[in-house]
């Protein structure tokens, strides 16, 4: 017998559900804080998966695919312009779309140059700055708890 399609009745009904009978602690937020998760782990897969040894720099799978000429660019153009997909469907702004979209061609339009581009690709990172930037914008607009504590730290000697 499925309890989850029988409707509340009783003194016992839980009168705080959400559209769709959900409870309040499994909101959009939760959907929200999860999508945010998600697109910073690909970010990180992207940008900082990898320490390449003796100079201690993090580099990710854009900067490795991006050294197969064009093909290996614009892969990475598809993969981090869905950053920008999920953004947009998580209700960010246009202008913030249309920041980390400036984000990503640049990324992708100096990453296409031979070898200098390939290093501009390890060193910009636009996928972590595209999260970055949704993640601020979110917990500004109040989408999302605030992962740092804003405000001065006081130090008590006693």
């Amino acid at each position: 017998m499925d309890f989850t399609q029988a409707p509340p009745a009783g003194r016992f009904a839980r009168a705080e559900t959400t559209s769709g009978g959900r409870p309040p602690f499994l909101s959009a937020d939760l959907g929200r804080e999860a999508s945010l998760a998600r697109l910073e782990t690909l970010a990180h897969l992207m940008d900082t998966a990898f320490i390449i040894p003796g100079i201690n720099r993090r580099v990710g799978f854009d900067a490795l695919i991006g050294l197969v000429p064009v093909i290996g660019d614009v892969a990475g153009m598809v993969i981090s312009s869905f950053i920008v997909y999920e953004a947009k469907r998580l209700g960010a702004p246009r202008w913030l779309v249309a920041r980390m979209g400036l984000n990503v061609a640049f990324d992708g339009l100096l990453g296409a140059v031979p070898i200098a581009g390939d290093l501009f690709d390890a060193a910009f990172k636009a996928n972590r700055r595209n999260v970055r930037l949704l993640r601020h914008w979110m917990e500004r607009s109040g989408g999302l708890r605030p992962g740092e504590i804003e405000g001065t730290a006081t130090r008590l000697d006693g």
